[in-house]
């Protein structure tokens, strides 16, 4: 077997958009180049912040976690033949961009539904449910999130002034089941990702207190 043979293949993170209600996948949006960072920011939410010296170590609920990263997109190399592809050369990144923004917006459908039944003189009209967005990052990390944040610099244009290469921000907030509650179908996915990181922290060894300098606790 050669060297090459045994490399592994590269997986690619991204977004999976899931029909909350039913669980029917809709839409997986993978990134076509692996960002090189990703930054996430953990709040702890403590109970003991008011000065009661009885809830000095408890929590009021899980954290609030953040992921900061950057995606970028290229057309290019799609505009060239034998790999041209007749959307990009007609629409450029429109399309792929168009998805990300989607997850920002309401659906038309759904906007005018609304306005119908307000016309009708519905005295309550509930607010629009978005798709379950869960962000992947390989096996031990599959979390429910929101989008809070979404950036994007177009940099590369063609004659009819398409995008062809764009930096993406995204700011997303992790859902939990403070948000969600435990019977939402990602209520149990953010279980399952809790879960995961207490299996994973199981497998670092504790060190020694003499490590750290100590013979003893004080």
């Amino acid at each position: 077997m050669t060297g090459l043979a045994q490399t592994p293949k590269l997986l690619k993170g991204g977004l999976v958009l899931v029909d909350p209600k039913s669980g029917a996948l809709l839409r997986v949006i993978a990134w076509q180049y692996n960002p090189e960072t990703q930054t996430r920011t953990v709040q702890v939410q403590a109970a003991g912040e008011g000065g009661d010296r009885s809830r000095a170590l408890r929590f009021k609920g899980v954290p609030i976690e953040t992921f900061k990263l950057e995606v970028f997109l290229d057309a290019t190399e799609q505009l060239e033949p034998p790999g041209r592809v007749p959307a990009v050369a007609q629409h450029g990144l429109h399309p792929q961009l168009a998805v990300l923004e989607t997850l920002a917006y309401p659906r038309s459908a759904d906007l005018l539904a609304n306005d119908r039944l307000a016309g009708a003189g519905t005295l309550e009209v509930l607010a629009i449910e978005a798709p379950l967005a869960l962000l992947v990052w390989g096996r031990n990390r599959i979390v429910p999130v929101r989008l809070t944040e979404l950036s994007i610099t177009e940099e590369l244009f063609d004659p009819a002034l398409n995008p062809l290469r764009a930096k993406v921000s995204l700011g997303l907030r992790v859902l939990s089941v403070d948000d969600l509650g435990f019977e939402h179908r990602g209520g149990g996915v953010f279980l399952s990702y809790l879960q995961q990181k207490e299996r994973l922290a199981e497998r670092s060894s504790s060190a020694e207190l003499s490590v750290i300098g100590l013979e003893r606790l004080p």
